[in-house]
């Protein structure tokens, strides 16, 4: 999934430039259309014209990932050598003012003309008017639902595509091997069982009680809350929501209690790890104090820069009943204003950006994962020892519906905080964040059914 840091802010400018239609979509919210055939709102513009010679800038926006920029800036050089009369200009923003400069910017006139933008946001600015379908006869949703993971229709609203991924993400396991030898434990847990089992052993503490080492970083508002919705809850034989997205079902049966205490036990019950510790998740397992983290596939690039002597491995996400993992994707979109030999050039980019050559650089060089299945389902990637594990569960992808991606993180957030702050019984926390959960749902569709 990816990487929500607890720091995010949410801004107040955002909040009210969006009306609250936020969200993001693991299928579309209506039926999609036929390839090459133009819905209401798609664009029909065409690509570029190889025979056109007018010269012509465009801007990329994303957010600043070290990694991704450096690859950007890399792959502009590639593209502008091919494409001559296109110049690519990158800019990027720290990842808490990136909502910001879109909200001011874009309505404005003054944004990208490619932009990048995680796909829980997409529904948030699609409804609030800052971006156009991708054109129909460039990417046909008949190609779209062909060549990419299923999830990837989470960029699909009221029947149009209106971006699409380089890379994508799902969660695995990651594990110390230093610590595992250390612990005499020779292979990574495969159930939620060996899961609370394996972090007891490896859980330290100094002689005031105090965490040396997590044996499972825990830290909610990174990639646990994604876990529960896209892992836990459908391992444990439930669903997150209703087909046509409109209610919440983690009450609909005790699949969804469940999951929440099974999650809320590593910290309260087992005392594996605690939220914080070593400033989050992430740098507890870099710097070798937490021996597993479940987290998503992109860490593989920053571990590689961060930590290049860390000796660790992954594994696919320890399973119940049966098997899921949280899926995600960022994906490059263009604004609605982008017009003319901007929006020719734009499309090219983007066409660019998502060829296999493309695919297969974004995965060497930032650990996302291939999106088109052809790519990522490669013998080299499949059985590459990190990658392989991260590969082998994309069929089982769940990609959550996410009306306000935002304020679900922190409703989900605020529960746990009930729970372990405020000693709340665990059944009334998950009571309250459900009902939060389907009030957020309820004003949504409300919403989107007034627009229409």
């Amino acid at each position: 999934m990816k990487r929500i840091n607890q720091s995010f802010i949410v801004l107040v400018s955002l909040a009210a430039l969006m009306s609250g239609c936020a969200g993001t979509s693991n299928t579309g919210a209506t039926s999609g259309t036929a390839a090459g055939t133009a819905s209401p709102g798609a664009s029909t513009t065409p690509a570029a014209s190889a025979a056109s010679s007018e010269p012509v800038t465009i801007e990329y926006w994303q957010y600043e990932f070290a990694a991704k920029v450096e690859l950007i800036d890399a792959l502009i050089k590639e593209f502008e050598q091919k494409h001559p009369n296109i110049k690519v200009k990158q800019t990027n923003f720290p990842y808490d003012q990136y909502n910001q400069k879109v909200a001011t910017l874009v309505p404005a006139g003054k944004g990208p003309d490619v932009i990048n933008l995680y796909y829980g946001w997409l529904p948030k600015y699609v409804a609030s008017g800052y971006l156009q379908p991708l054109p129909v006869n460039s990417f046909p949703a008949a190609d779209i639902e062909k060549e990419f993971f299923p999830f990837v229709s989470a960029a699909k609203l009221n029947g149009n595509y209106y971006a699409v991924p380089t890379g994508v993400r799902t969660l695995g396991l990651f594990y110390n091997k230093d610590l595992f030898a250390k612990s005499g434990i020779d292979k990574p847990p495969a159930t939620w069982t060996e899961l609370v089992d394996t972090a007891k052993k490896l859980t330290e503490k100094d002689a005031n009680g105090q965490f040396v080492t997590e044996g499972l970083a825990w830290e909610p508002g990174a990639q646990l809350h994604h876990w529960y919705r896209d892992g836990l809850v459908y391992q444990a034989g439930g669903k997150d929501t209703s087909d046509d997205k409109r209610k919440v079902l983690w009450k609909d049966s005790p699949a969804g209690l469940e999951a929440f205490q099974y999650l809320l036990d590593f910290a309260t019950v087992h005392k594996v790890g605690i939220n914080g510790f070593y400033n989050d998740d992430a740098n507890a397992f870099k710097t070798g104090h937490a021996a597993m983290n479940i987290d998503g596939s992109y860490r593989l690039g920053s571990l590689k820069k961060d930590a290049p002597n860390l000796h660790y491995a992954i594994a696919p996400l320890p399973s119940y009943k049966g098997k899921s993992a949280p899926a995600s994707f960022w994906a490059n979109a263009i604004p609605k204003n982008v017009t003319g030999k901007k929006l020719e050039a734009s499309v090219e980019f983007l066409k660019f950006l998502t060829s296999k050559e493309v695919q297969e650089q974004w995965v060497e060089k930032t650990g996302e994962l291939p999106a088109k299945k052809e790519v990522a389902l490669q013998d080299k990637y499949v059985k590459d020892e990190k990658l392989g594990p991260f590969i082998s569960q994309l069929a089982d992808g769940k990609a959550h519906f996410f009306v306000d991606e935002t304020q679900e993180r922190t409703l989900f957030i605020d529960a746990v905080d009930q729970v372990l702050i405020n000693h709340v019984p665990v059944e009334q926390a998950f009571a309250d964040l459900v009902g939060k959960t389907q009030k957020l749902y309820d004003e949504y569709w409300a919403k989107a059914g007034s627009a229409k």
